[in-house]
C-alpha cells in the first residue's frame, strides 16, 4: 500500500513554506495528513497565528475525508450549502472548504493524503502547497 511517510511530508512542508516566501506571502501555516486523515506533519512559519493549526487542518480533512480537493469543495458549498452544512455537522464542524486543501497522489494516481496551507489568500495558500508537493515528487490535486 502507498503512503505518505514522514520524509516526504516534511519535504512537503519545507518545500511549501519556501515557495511562500519566494512569492512574498503571508506566513503559512501546513499540515499534511495521510490518507486516513492523520497529522503526519505540521508546522507554522514565524508570525503565522496561533489559530492556522485549525483552518490548515480543516482545508486538508475536507479535502481528504470527501477525495475532492478545496476548490471543488468551495463550489459545492457555494452551491449546496445546505449539504456542506449537514457534511461539516457530519464531521464535526472539522471541514474548511476553500482553496488550500490539496489531494496528494502517487504518480499512479493513488490517494496517499492531503495536504492544508494557510496564511494568505486561499488560492495563494493552494499555489504554495501545490508548489511544495510537486517538490516531493508527488501529484498535486487543487
Amino acid at each position: 500500500m502507498a503512503t505518505l511517510t514522514l520524509s516526504r511530508a516534511r519535504t512537503i512542508i519545507r518545500k511549501t513554506l519556501e515557495a511562500g516566501r519566494e512569492r512574498d506571502l503571508q506566513p503559512l501555516a501546513v499540515v499534511v495528513l495521510d490518507a486516513g486523515g492523520h497529522v503526519v506533519a505540521f508546522e507554522r512559519s514565524d508570525g503565522a497565528s496561533a489559530g492556522r493549526f485549525a483552518i490548515a487542518h480543516g482545508k486538508a480533512y475536507g479535502a481528504v475525508m470527501m477525495g475532492l480537493p478545496g476548490s471543488d469543495l468551495q463550489a459545492r458549498a457555494a452551491a449546496n450549502p445546505a449539504f456542506m452544512g449537514a457534511l461539516n455537522g457530519a464531521f464535526g464542524g472539522a471541514i474548511v472548504p476553500v482553496p488550500g486543501g490539496i489531494l496528494v497522489r502517487d504518480a499512479r494516481g493513488r490517494l496517499l493524503g492531503a495536504v492544508g496551507v494557510t496564511g494568505d489568500t486561499s488560492d495563494n495558500d493552494a499555489q504554495a502547497g501545490q508548489a511544495g508537493i510537486e517538490a516531493a515528487r508527488l501529484v498535486a490535486e487543487i
